[in-house]
């Protein structure tokens, strides 16, 4: 029978030590937040950062624009920010309309002010392991193993789901620590491999979006399991690990919802501090 490791927890001490560095800045961190059309899931995420952000100390500017605007506007209008010194850090909120390619605006972000970690410069400091701004949820999970108190060194790690906010991030943050880290993906399961690397993992990590992909039985006994998904089937949240039979094997997993969602604001809190700090 597992251990549960709450989110909660982590992230509260994380804010108390937030609130700390910011009185050390001698001002309010600004959070520039940029929104393009109207999502209502969007919209609801604004709302949870605005909320934690108040509640830091950190003065949070929402800026909206028209659902037609075109790549080249956007990419202006977050110059502007750049060369605004007020402003100490730039999230570009997701999904964006289609006109506009995230990968190519958000290199628009200077890369001090890139909060979400996502600028090349960002993800390279990553690789060398001298990263100050790193990719939220990726940064969300290691915190969760550090408190944990899991040791990474040497161990075999499994990240199933290899996007660049979570999983390539998160591999690179992994193998900083000496894990044995195997990255899973979508050629994993078309080659019917997937089992085969999971039942391996001593730490199973999956961040994919797609409910209850992974079996329960699966897991290897003892296993720590983190996992990253949330997913609404029918009036249910689930992660993308089935819960209940991973519960029997591991001996500490995430709850979903409450593991590492609590913490992804935080963590854009934390990176809005360091920015501060580095323009300093």
């Amino acid at each position: 029978m597992a251990r549960l490791l709450e989110g909660k927890p982590v992230a509260e001490k994380i804010r108390q030590d937030i609130v700390k560095e910011i009185e050390t800045l001698g001002k309010k961190p600004v959070l520039a937040s940029v929104m393009v059309g109207d999502n209502s899931g969007a919209e609801a995420y604004v709302k949870s950062q605005k909320k934690i952000a108040e509640a830091l100390g950190v003065e949070y500017q929402l800026h909206k624009l028209s659902s037609g605007t075109t790549e080249h506007a956007l990419a202006e209008f977050i110059e502007k920010l750049n060369k605004d010194k007020s402003v100490n850090g730039i999230i570009i909120q997701m999904p964006l309309p289609q006109q506009i390619d995230y990968k190519l605006i958000s290199q628009h972000i200077q890369p001090d002010k890139d909060i979400e970690g996502m600028h090349p410069a960002n993800i390279g400091k990553v690789v060398f392991g001298k990263a100050k701004l790193i990719p939220c949820t990726a940064a969300a999970v290691m915190e969760l193993l550090n408190a944990a108190e899991v040791e990474l060194k040497g161990k075999e790690v499994v990240v199933v789901g290899h996007s660049e906010i979570v999983g390539k991030p998160l591999a690179l943050l992994l193998l900083d620590k000496l894990a044995t880290v195997t990255v899973c993906h979508i050629g994993t399961f078309e080659a019917k491999k997937l089992e085969e690397h999971v039942r391996k993992a001593e730490i199973l990590i999956v961040a994919v979006g797609k409910a209850e992909l992974i079996p329960g039985d699966w897991v290897k006994d003892g296993a720590v399991v983190i996992d990253v998904g949330i997913n609404r089937v029918g009036d249910r949240v689930v992660g993308d690990i089935e819960h209940e039979g991973a519960f029997r094997h591991a001996s500490i997993i995430t709850p979903v919802p409450g593991g590492v969602g609590p913490l992804t604001v935080v963590m854009l809190m934390r990176n809005l501090v360091e920015a501060a700090k580095l323009q300093k």
